[in-house]
């Protein structure tokens, strides 16, 4: 049984490339192609504009409502009740968010590297992310907020679930090398009213589960002045990823709760480059997620077409 999924998985992986795939580190080039295209960037969006919808609040929910309505939310409602239902398991390495913890380091390295550069930090130091003030826009609880602080940066993580600030606190405080991050149970929206900045603003497996992805992005770019720098990631909106972020890891391996991903949430890399090239973030280096079935690890691969993580500059208007 184990040895036919570890065969599928690998049918599934040699087919369906994305037709967006491009070394990591090496991507200016072709992002900038793809742009400045003679068709109409619409063509990429138009699914965008057709899915955004928020959810109609019931008669009951009026005070809800207008409290909400002060300060608009990207987030959708139905998957803040996901989360939020399982918010205690966020540091069981094994538990619904074993995908993310096993991910994680792989994460972080392309964000130290990404931001290191960016920044013109030595990545060789033991806290190269000395004085830059950080971001993480849906922290969860805390998996990738702590080894930011660790790494020296200057952390504000934010969630909208109380239960997940709740469970980070907690966890943050058990070491002092993480107990002085900064968690809020807010919204990037609501930070963009408090007229907040930051050098770094971060994005990890979030864009996916708003209910405007170019407001959302509009909000990060607002959170950040010229030079800053913006990373997001989220799955390819391609046959592959459904095939395995979906099927395999939800249905067949259980890696997820049922229903974690909608396939039509997702978005293209083309489609995420124009959306932030719209809100003047210029998508700079991307880089794909591959997943080893038979060592259990993650890598950084040239193959955008399931996982990737995108890394731009805010640049001036």
């Amino acid at each position: 049984m184990a040895s036919k999924l570890v065969a599928h998985l690998r049918a599934i992986s040699s087919t369906h490339v994305s037709k967006f795939s491009a070394k990591p580190y090496h991507t200016l080039q072709l992002l900038n192609a793809i742009t400045s295209q003679s068709q109409s960037p619409n063509l990429y969006c138009f699914r965008l504009i057709s899915t955004t919808t928020l959810r109609s609040p019931s008669s009951g929910d009026s005070t809800q409502t207008q409290s909400q309505s002060q300060t608009k939310s990207s987030l959708k409602d139905i998957e803040l009740a996901k989360f939020s239902a399982i918010a205690d398991t966020w540091w069981d390495s094994e538990g619904p968010f074993k995908p993310l913890h096993a991910m994680n380091p792989t994460r972080v390295a392309f964000i130290r590297s990404t931001l290191c550069r960016h920044f013109r930090k030595d990545p060789l130091l033991p806290r190269p992310l000395e004085g830059i003030h950080v971001l993480d826009v849906g922290c969860g609880g805390g998996i990738l907020s702590e080894p930011l602080a660790r790494m020296g940066a200057t952390v504000t993580g934010v969630d909208a679930v109380e239960k997940n600030i709740n469970i980070a606190r907690i966890h943050a405080d058990l070491d002092s090398a993480t107990s002085r991050i900064e968690y809020c149970c807010t919204t990037a929206e609501k930070l963009v009213e408090e007229q907040r900045k930051f050098d770094a603003v971060i994005a990890l497996e979030v864009i996916e589960h708003v209910a405007d992805p170019a407001e959302f992005c509009k909000s990060l770019s607002a959170l950040t002045d010229p030079g800053a720098a913006v990373l997001i990631s989220t799955i390819n909106r391609s046959v592959r990823a459904y095939a395995t972020a979906i099927v395999a890891a939800e249905y067949i391996l259980n890696w997820l709760p049922k229903g974690t991903h909608q396939w039509s949430s997702f978005l293209t890399p083309e489609e995420l480059v124009l959306i932030l090239r719209r809100v003047s973030i210029d998508v700079r280096e991307m880089a794909g997620f591959f997943y080893n079935p038979l060592t259990g690890r993650w890598s950084l691969s040239d193959d955008v077409g399931v996982n990737f993580i995108a890394f731009g500059a805010k640049i001036a208007q």
